[in-house]
């Protein structure tokens, strides 16, 4: 049961990315480009309905609007548009994540931080 959970996660995974490229392909309807941004956007979104430290509640909200939208946003999308964008989500998922990159970006947001930090106290304080 718990590989099957996993493969079912990573399916909705997929799809969630799958349903983010579609909505910017200019053969899928405007209606589904409209609900395919909403449930991508929340999907992909760190803001819930619910909390996630809200016990059971948290995570519900996640198990069962997420995949009812994807189920929604499948169904509009014409079925060539949707297997060419699966295969490309799939092929994101497998590219290699670069932990220097991952590195640079961290260096980048601290300095960032940093300096609006330094020029808050300068211009509140002096």
């Amino acid at each position: 049961m718990k590989n099957g959970l996993k493969d079912w996660a990573r399916r909705i995974k997929r799809d969630a990315h799958a349903v983010y490229l579609a909505a910017g392909d200019p053969r899928t309807p405007w209606y589904a480009r409209a609900l395919a941004l909403c449930v991508a956007g929340y999907a992909l979104s760190p803001i819930d309905l619910i909390p996630d430290f809200i016990p059971v509640l948290g995570y519900l909200d996640d198990a069962i609007i997420v995949p009812l939208g994807i189920l929604a946003v499948v169904k509009m999308i014409p079925p060539e548009v949707l297997a060419e964008h699966r295969a490309a989500a799939a092929l994101a998922a497998e590219r290699p994540m670069s932990r220097t990159a991952a590195v640079v970006i961290a260096c980048v947001w601290g300095a960032s931080v940093a300096l609006a930090a330094w020029l808050g106290y300068r211009y509140f304080i002096s």
